[in-house]
């Protein structure tokens, strides 16, 4: 057996690693020669996990005498080599948390001497399928009986070190497909991440969402306050900005009449990379006509919890070392609350006085907008004293008009709007609101929109006279909320960066 290396270096090979790519080429090129060195004709009929479920709970008596035939596939993980014996372990994505693994037995015996000796040239992370019989070792261990072995994949390149897997972390990311292969938990947090997606599907479909497409390519970026990546399309011979998000699209269909509609949805922002932000993200965005945003409220902390439970079977997990418990109500503060409860220095006169507001901000080296007013200034500060105080659920309440573009004002108090923001952790992971329906309102907020861009303000929305015109037609009381899923997932899978939890999060190029 090939003895295994560690590469940490993506663009330069060690010598050893160099010898080893070699000698596998060699081995390929053999395979050439004897004829099709990546066949696609095998077709496992059993899966790890399956059979382990299965059968783990019979004797070696009983599994003798059943002969129960097995025909599995995986990659190579470890290999033993006894002269006349061998034991393999097999890797696939069975299971929960893809970490599905069966040993095989080989032998002159059972599996011929020819085969048995073509299987000693293997190396481990080539693929490999297998047929044969179970039994158990003295040992105890589930294992297979080999009487058929197969090369399917010639892996060229080792595998690293089995005990330390990829140790350089920003590696993991790079070479995601590494990753998985050697490392069980980022497998798991994978499979996490899939359950918690379909579990808020099938909660939308149970309660009469409809789930849409909206497009990615916008022509006038909107539904967010971010920066948006610019392109171009050739054809159409215009500028075009990635969607930043499908708000305005998915109220659109509110004012055609689908009056429960969601989108999981990729979106884009050209702002900054760090431990919570990726410039490519996940949300799962919901309107329904008819409801406000205490409805809305209820209705997320709902299928939050749902999608706990349905990943992990309770409401109580584990985040960083602390309890994190979803089956208690979620709390709910007012920005102000907030900011009594986690910096009670401040007295209310001092909360109210904008040139106090703009003195302390500055303390904490925050950059303001000339026109920003109290309400935004009073969003700063709580952005600084409470917000990575917010452990447990809660939601941060009555956010004032001019942070708000596109949320419902309230019918009783002057410059607040019907909207919340959902706080774990430490960490924004929804925003919702009662929606604005009234057009003359909606285009005057654009307005001052523009206005903000023109002083300065890169994240502030363009006016989108076609949603006018859609709110014209006619558009239901609604509310409607986006939930973060990377977050949420980063939750879940107890990750403490958001690239953790994509797949293939944006790098840096390699040089």
């Amino acid at each position: 057996m090939t003895t295994q290396t560690q590469n940490n270096e993506p663009a330069a090979p060690t010598q050893d690693e160099n010898s080893i790519m070699a000698e596998r080429r060699a081995k390929l090129a053999a395979l050439r020669e004897q004829g099709v060195a990546y066949p696609n004709d095998f077709r496992p009929k059993n899966k790890a996990d399956d059979i382990h479920a299965q059968y783990d709970g019979m004797d070696n008596e009983a599994l003798e005498a059943a002969k129960i035939e097995v025909c599995v596939a995986g990659r190579m993980m470890l290999k033993r080599v006894m002269g006349k014996a061998s034991f393999a372990t097999l890797q696939d994505a069975s299971g929960l948390q893809a970490n599905g693994r069966i040993q095989l037995f080989l032998s002159n015996d059972a599996t011929g001497k020819e085969a048995h000796d073509a299987f000693k040239r293997y190396d481990i992370g080539d693929i490999l399928g297998a047929t044969g019989t179970l039994f158990k070792t003295r040992t105890g261990e589930l294992s297979v009986r080999v009487s058929e072995v197969r090369l399917i994949t010639k892996s060229v390149r080792p595998l690293p070190d089995k005990f330390h897997g990829l140790s350089d972390q920003e590696l993991k990311y790079r070479q995601r497909y590494v990753d998985l292969i050697m490392s069980e938990e980022t497998r798991k947090t994978f499979k996490a991440r899939t359950a918690a997606i379909a579990s808020i599907r099938r909660f939308m479909g149970d309660n009469g969402f409809m789930e849409v497409e909206t497009p990615m390519l916008h022509a006038i970026p909107g539904g967010a306050a971010a920066k948006p990546f610019i392109t171009y399309h050739n054809a159409l011979d215009m500028q075009m900005f990635m969607r930043i998000a499908p708000e305005l699209y998915l109220k659109r269909l509110l004012v055609g009449g689908f009056e429960r509609v969601f989108e999981l949805n990729r979106n884009f922002r050209n702002e900054g990379v760090s431990p919570r932000h990726n410039p490519e993200f996940t949300m799962m965005e919901f309107y329904a006509a008819y409801v406000d945003y205490k409805w809305l409220m209820d209705f997320t902390e709902t299928v939050i919890r749902q999608a706990v439970v349905d990943t992990y079977g309770t409401p109580v997990i584990t985040y960083q070392g602390k309890e994190l418990d979803f089956s208690k109500p979620f709390r709910r503060f007012t920005i102000l609350e907030a900011i009594s409860k986690y910096a009670p220095h401040y007295t209310s006169e001092q909360l109210n006085d904008a040139d106090f507001l703009r003195a302390e901000l500055k303390k904490f080296g925050v950059k303001l907008l000339p026109t920003a007013g109290v309400g935004a200034l009073q969003l700063a500060l709580f952005e600084e004293t409470a917000e990575a105080k917010l452990w447990e659920p809660t939601y941060i309440i009555d956010y004032p008009v001019e942070v708000s573009p596109l949320a419902r004002a309230s019918d009783t108090r002057e410059g607040i709007t019907e909207r919340f923001e959902l706080f774990m952790v430490g960490r924004e992971i929804a925003n919702g609101f009662s929606e604005l329906n009234d057009p003359e309102d909606q285009s005057a907020r654009f307005m001052k929109q523009v206005e903000a861009k023109d002083a300065g303000d890169e994240e502030a929305m363009y006016y989108d006279s076609d949603y006018i015109r859609a709110l014209e037609y006619g558009m239901p009381p609604a509310g409607g909320c986006g939930i973060g899923i990377d977050r949420l997932v980063m939750l879940l899978t107890d990750s403490p960066n958001i690239r953790d939890v994509i797949l293939f999060p944006h790098m840096r190029r390699e040089d």
